[in-house]
């Protein structure tokens, strides 16, 4: 299976599960797009190498969940990696996504969070117990990582 079709199954599922856009009074959207991209490049960075495949897919879903043109997707997952060269924060990107992610947007977060985990064919312990602590931190609960996680891993299959 081609990762074309792959992409648009999520498209579809994504499509069909988010919510309405954040409130006006949210942060500024280039603000929400680094904490989202932040959290993608962190999973992928758990196994101390994001490799190409990995920062594939974290283009792919950023560009396709933002609406962004190529150029920008470029620049925002660069600024992301250069972010997370650091010790990255987690609870400061995920109380922005917080604030302006409805339950179901975050649940497709965490969905995308483990497409990459699944992107390079391997989910390492680090990147596991990321998304535990991520997903709680995004007031997901684990019925809910649970089940986004097997819709991701059912893409990889």
């Amino acid at each position: 299976m081609g990762s074309f079709s792959m992409f648009d199954r999520l498209r579809t599922f994504l499509t069909e599960q988010t919510a309405a856009e954040p409130e006006p009074d949210s942060p500024a959207p280039d603000r929400l797009q680094l904490a989202a991209a932040v959290l993608l490049v962190e999973v992928a960075r758990m196994d101390d190498v994001v490799d190409e495949a990995e920062r594939q897919r974290i283009a792919e879903l950023i560009r396709w969940r933002f609406k962004l043109s190529p150029e920008a997707t470029e620049s925002l997952v660069g600024e992301a990696l250069r972010v997370t060269e650091g010790a990255a924060q987690w609870y400061g990107f995920t109380a922005t996504i917080n604030g302006s992610f409805a339950p179901r947007e975050r649940v497709m977060l965490v969905e995308m969070l483990w497409d990459v985990v699944y992107a390079d064919g391997q989910v390492h312990d680090l990147e596991a117990n990321m998304m535990r602590r991520v997903a709680a931190l995004l007031h997901v609960s684990d019925a809910d990582s649970g089940a986004a996680r097997r819709r991701a891993q059912s893409r990889y299959d």
